[in-house]
């Protein structure tokens, strides 16, 4: 039994919250369970000083948690003058991920940046980013074919992302914190809409994990993401 009393491949309840923020070009609230993660997309003019001159924008990516979106409260990264190694490769894997489903020609001479913000963590905030900041990108997207700035929408495709584990011997989808801090094994999986595979991260926490296990952990990812992907659909619109 999971501490959730969910089923092995049930997700906790999602929620995709769209036009949250007043000023942002596309912004979502990302709810997985307790974790919730604000992701917002700013269109500025203009690329990184090594892309100028190759006809082509940019898609990146931040990531940031609030002092108190964790049981005790931690230092902002700004006081201590430096970013955690974790932060910095959760928001190179969000940019990365969100990179393969859009045409940077088609974006032309613009950076779009996905904030993402945990506000609440229970396991699982680098999936309902990358979730939730697709949502964004498509808002940000959208924003601009309105008003007449790109003539057509440069995403390609949808990207969602969801964690899988090894849980007392039982594969499990979504993990919250408490499979998550237990977990035998622990995977995360960015997947696209047509089911490819965008990254894989995937480690044997207690243990080694077999064929079997990793098979299943794959299905389950599919079977999560399939709903990921319609909720995303319904709120980007």
């Amino acid at each position: 039994m999971r501490p959730s009393g969910r089923a092995p491949d049930q997700l906790r309840e999602i929620s995709l919250e769209t036009a949250v923020s007043r000023y942002a070009e596309g912004s979502c609230l990302a709810k997985f369970g307790q974790t919730h993660v604000l992701c917002t997309a700013s269109v500025e003019q203009g690329v990184p000083g090594w892309l100028k001159g190759q006809g082509k924008g940019w898609v990146t990516g931040e990531y940031g948690m609030l002092p108190r979106a964790t049981h005790t409260r931690g230092r902002r990264e700004a006081a201590q003058g430096k970013q955690s190694g974790r932060t910095q490769e959760i928001q190179r894997l969000i940019g990365r991920s969100l990179r393969s489903v859009i045409d940077l020609k088609k974006l032309g001479d613009r950076t779009i940046t996905l904030d993402c913000d945990v506000i609440q963590a229970d396991g699982g905030t680098r999936t309902a980013a990358i979730t939730g900041a697709w949502v964004a990108l498509s808002r940000a997207c959208k924003y601009l074919i309105d008003e007449k700035v790109l003539k057509e929408n440069p995403i390609t495709g949808q990207v969602a992302a969801i964690s899988c584990g090894v849980f007392e011997g039982t594969p499990v989808l979504d993990l919250d914190y408490a499979e998550d801090s237990n977990a035998e094994a622990d995977a995360n999986f960015v997947l696209s809409s047509d089911s490819r595979i965008i990254e894989l991260q995937a480690t044997g926490e207690q243990r080694p994990f077999s064929d079997a296990e990793f098979t299943e952990l794959m299905r389950l990812s599919k079977h999560g993401c399939a709903h990921l992907f319609e909720a995303q659909r319904k709120a980007a619109g």
